[in-house]
Parts: C-alpha cells; structure tokens; sequence
C-alpha cells in the first residue's frame, strides 16, 4: 500500500525544485519498539552515554521531497545497522533530476559514487578539514575535486547569523555534482542546503505529532513492520491531501500547510466515520484540504533556534546556566571562501 502512495506530490508549484531539479533529501532516525523477548531478538538496545536505551531501538531511513515533506521512498530494520548501509538500499527511489541534500554522515567516497550513479546530483556536507585534491580552480574560489570517479566541486563558506543577542559564525563545506558555476552558483547552493532540515521536521511529524512520542504498539517483529508501513501510508496519505489543498490556490507555498491540522481534520473524520461512501463528484481538496487552506500557516520568516531539548526526561533542572529558549529573527550572512586542496 505504501508502495502505491509514495512519491513527491505532485505540484504545480515551484517549492520543491532549483533550477529544474527536484530538491531531496535523505538521512535516518530511530523509533522505540516494544522491549519483549520477540522483539530484542531482531531489535537491539543503542548505546547512551554510559547506559543503554530503555527500549530496543529501529532505524528507519527516508528520502524525502523537500518541497512537500512528501515520502519517495523508505526503508527500515535493526539499529544495528548503519545509516549509509540503509541509504544504499534507496538508489532505486533516485533519478535524473533529482538533487540530492546529505549531511556529512553521507560524506562516504563509495556511498556519494553509487548514488551519483543513479543520474541524480547530489549537494553533500563534508568536515572541513578534509584533504581533497586540486583538480582545477573555479572563478568563484570554489574547486574541483575527484573523489574516486567522482569529479565534484568543493565549496567553502563562512555563514554569519545576526540576531538581537550577537553574531555567529560558521565554516561549511559542501560537496556536489554540480561542477559548473556559472549554471549552479555556489552562494546559491549554500542557502538551498538549509532545505535539508524538512527531512527533519518530517521525522518530527511522524514521532512527535502522529505518534506523540509514544513507544510502537507491536510485539512481534512481523507487527513491528505491519506498523511502520502503517505509519509512513498514513503520512504519505496526509501530505498528498495537504499538497492537493495548497495547489487549488494559486501562489500558496506547500509549507503553510499545518500539518496538525491536517491529522487533527483525518481523525474526526474516522471518528465521525464521515465520507464513508464517497460521491461519483471528484474533490481533490476534500475536507481535510479544507481545514488546511481555512488555517494556513504565515510564511516563513529567517529566524534561528538552537536545537534544545523543550521537555527534558528528568523532573530536575539541568546544572549549569539557564537555557534561552527565546525565538530570535535573524539576518543571514554568506561570504564564499576561497577552497585549498
């Protein structure tokens, strides 16, 4: 079922694509599964600190449009296998056209060769201190690199972000497929490799909104996967729902859909049991659409927030300063480096 739903979302919009390519991103997360005999047999318990996880742990790996936070693909299995071996097996769900967004995890010379393979680009985070050799220089500071087969381009970048309480600054690098710079401007893909981050609030949407933050209910490892396919169906469902609404109006960007409410709108209709049988008439924005476009979200706006635990495990409070849990709006700064080998 998973399988027939999955997808981009298709859009009229622009959101979601840079200069004709498909913006996508990949990376992975953990769900706790139920801690009982059948399941620690597949599922393990991950290492913290000096202690274990209370319960055995599942990795899942997606890859996600950015535009729609909608799933193209997904695959998932025990934690005791790496992200990259899990985004391996997503080279199928990659195509010509795609862009692909990775954080420094994905940084791997044979990962970024097989997936590079599939036609589609790829704009990487690596460390800053890696040696790459100088193949040729680039008018814009940046350079050209092999990486195995792979020729890439390296982009260095210092970003400085402004709010009331100061400056901070930061070295990126990236790496990509995308060796011309006259076609794909490096100050341009810096700012677009900030997209990664849907494939993060998409996670948080499938543990934190749908979920709850609650334990997976199955306690067999057959159930384990029935669930989590269950999981990623009803998510895929909602997000073509949410893309439907934003595209019946014009000019409305698929991120001011709430994705609350849309999960709120889907199970007052399961309670209701409303729309059971449906009508010969087609309605793509349906009701769920309606509740969506009736409580758009702003548009986004540049702000910066560290990433903070808002509700912490234990009921004491943590030593050390107090966290500024305040919202700051930011001005955003990009200086290209000139990159050495």
């Amino acid at each position: 079922l998973f399988d027939l739903v999955s997808g981009p979302a298709a859009t009229t919009a622009a959101a979601g694509r840079w200069r004709g390519l498909r913006v996508v991103a990949v990376d992975g997360t953990l769900l706790p599964v139920p801690d009982c005999p059948a399941n620690l047999a597949v599922f393990t318990r991950q290492r913290l600190g000096n202690g274990t996880s209370g319960y055995p742990q599942l990795r899942l790996a997606a890859l996600v449009a950015c535009g729609t936070r909608s799933v193209i693909g997904a695959v998932f299995g025990p934690a005791t296998h790496g992200e990259l071996e899990y985004a391996r097996r997503l080279v199928d769900s990659l195509r010509a056209g795609m862009l692909l967004l990775g954080d420094r995890n994905f940084a791997s010379a044979a990962l970024m060769n097989q997936l590079a393979a599939t036609g589609a680009d790829l704009l990487v985070r690596c460390k800053t201190n890696r040696n790459l050799p100088l193949v040729a220089r680039c008018h814009d500071g940046s350079i050209l690199t092999r990486i195995g087969p792979l020729t890439m381009r390296v982009i260095d970048a210092e970003i400085a972000i402004r709010t009331a309480q100061g400056t901070r600054t930061g070295h990126y690098r990236l790496l990509t497929t995308l060796t011309d710079p006259t076609a794909h401007p490096a100050g341009e893909l810096v700012r677009l490799y900030h997209e990664r981050w849907e494939i993060e609030t998409a996670y948080a949407e499938l543990k934190s909104t749908i979920l709850g933050g609650r334990v997976l209910r199955a306690r067999t490892p057959e159930g384990i996967e029935q669930e989590v396919w269950a999981l990623l169906t009803a998510y895929q469902a909602l997000r073509t729902a949410m893309t439907d609404a934003t595209d019946s109006a014009s000019g409305t960007d698929p991120d001011r859909a709430g994705f609350t409410t849309a999960l709120a709108a889907a199970r007052d209709q399961l309670v209701l049991a409303a729309g059971v049988i449906t009508s010969t008439d087609t309605d793509l924005v349906g009701t769920i659409g309606r509740h969506v476009l009736a409580h758009l979200l702003p548009a986004r706006r540049v702000r910066t927030k560290d990433r903070i635990v808002k509700r912490a495990i234990s009921k004491y409070n943590a030593r050390g300063p107090a966290i500024d849990r305040t919202t700051y709006k930011a001005t955003i700064n990009i200086t290209m480096l000139t990159s050495s080998p």
